[in-house]
């Protein structure tokens, strides 16, 4: 009797930790409207944007993304070093309980570099984000030409 009281152990400790597994991050994080920007002809790195939104009561940290559409596929963001603006890989993205981060041109993407064929507007690239706990969700972002900036418009004819 005395050798089942080890693998009755194990085995209880085993399926005690399997929901802790199964259950993390990802499964308070929705994905609001993701988006891969298109290339312009014979460019070999895109950006990936999107909104995070924590629905949980604990601060989450998007520490990595994977995109078999890219070689590499890295965290980012811009800064204005001397007033130029360079991007620069970052170790996590923090979204706060019960709030979001925003991924947007100029400031916070997920940097796909080195793609693996020319994406086409309407395609859908699939990217795994993954969290510091070990959870990941997978979300299809479709490719989109870039919005051109507003024009500033011109209120010089309108009498006050």
């Amino acid at each position: 009797m005395r050798h089942f009281v080890p693998a009755a152990l194990a085995l209880a400790m085993a399926t005690l930790s399997i929901p802790a597994v199964a259950a993390g991050t990802a499964d308070n994080i929705t994905v609001v409207d993701p988006y891969v920007r298109m290339a312009p002809p014979g460019a070999m790195a895109t950006a990936a944007f999107m909104v995070l939104k924590n629905s949980g009561g604990k601060d989450a940290k998007l520490v990595k993304a994977e995109s078999g559409a890219a070689k590499v596929t890295e965290l980012h963001t811009h800064l204005n070093e001397g007033g130029v603006m360079k991007m620069r890989q970052v170790p996590a993205i923090d979204i706060k309980a019960k709030g979001e981060a925003a991924l947007h041109p100029g400031g916070l993407h997920v940097m796909m570099i080195d793609l693996k064929a020319p994406l086409k507007e309407g395609d859908k690239v699939a990217i795994t984000l993954g969290f510091e706990d070990g959870s990941s969700k997978q979300i299809e972002a479709p490719v989109m030409k870039p919005m051109p900036a507003a024009a500033p418009m011109d209120h010089s004819g309108h009498k006050h």
